[in-house]
């Protein structure tokens, strides 16, 4: 009985952990690139641009990328520069050792970043979506940049000639659940100097990448979608038959 009790009174507990889980800066939802191969080439173009200079992505081969409609010498002309194969790991050159003198950390690798990042927020497309488009201007930090996702992120700001440099705006309001504190609360960006495209072409670029990202965090993710719809069509008329067939065999048996 004491058991039953604590089991139930925990499951009154679950929403209000998802909701302490979440916290920090909300999560802008991002758009769906699953079936764009014009958006997840684009995407997989910048991230070989900028991305790949610093992080691995271990698990993915180059030649893998004919999957979203590229060949080999598209893959081999346009997004490897250092010699390597078309079958080879998409891993980058920058020694553990180098990355964590400069950055404090190794750059995580980048394979399934974005199933990592899944939580009760939002999916890990949000996370990164939201990620890649709040960095901001901080003179404090030792790359110049700050982020609403991470505060003190150790990672530069890799795409400010895209954005351009933005300034977060601040405001202080009293806490609700403690009138004596303030709350600095986030008040929107203030665009400081322009980048080489605009918001809207920044956040589709920005969109495009983490499209591939989640793509390359599970390639067949469409063709795992197509067979289970196959074999939910199948079970369906497999039920129906077997429902059918029943009614047959015991139609003469009161």
């Amino acid at each position: 009985m004491k058991f039953t009790k604590k089991f139930l009174a925990l499951l009154t507990l679950l929403p209000a952990l998802a909701l302490g889980a979440e916290g920090g800066h909300p999560l802008d939802r991002a758009p769906d690139r699953s079936t764009n191969m014009a958006a997840l080439q684009n995407g997989a173009k910048l991230f070989v641009n900028y991305c790949l200079n610093c992080h691995n992505a271990s698990s993915m081969r180059y030649n893998r990328l004919r999957d979203i409609g590229l060949s080999e010498d598209q893959i081999r002309n346009n997004l490897l520069f250092t010699g390597e194969k078309v079958g080879e790991l998409m891993t980058t050159a920058m020694p553990a050792k180098d990355a964590k003198a400069w950055f404090g950390v190794v750059p995580p690798d980048l394979s399934v970043i974005s199933r990592a990042k899944a939580g009760p927020a939002g999916s890990g497309g949000d996370y990164l979506y939201t990620y890649l488009r709040t960095f901001y201007k901080d003179d404090t930090r030792p790359t110049g940049f700050n982020n609403l996702v991470i505060p003190n992120v150790a990672m530069p700001h890799v795409l400010w000639q895209l954005q351009g440099v933005q300034a977060a705006k601040w405001v202080d309001e009293k806490d609700p659940h403690d009138p004596s504190k303030t709350i600095h609360k986030f008040a929107g960006f203030q665009q400081v100097t322009p980048g080489t495209m605009s918001q809207l072409e920044f956040d589709t670029a920005v969109a495009d990448l983490v499209g591939y990202m989640e793509w390359m965090a599970e390639p067949a993710q469409q063709t795992r979608k197509r067979l289970g719809v196959a074999v939910l069509l199948f079970l369906s008329a497999f039920a129906f038959l077997a429902w059918r067939l029943n009614a047959a065999y015991w139609k003469e048996v009161k």
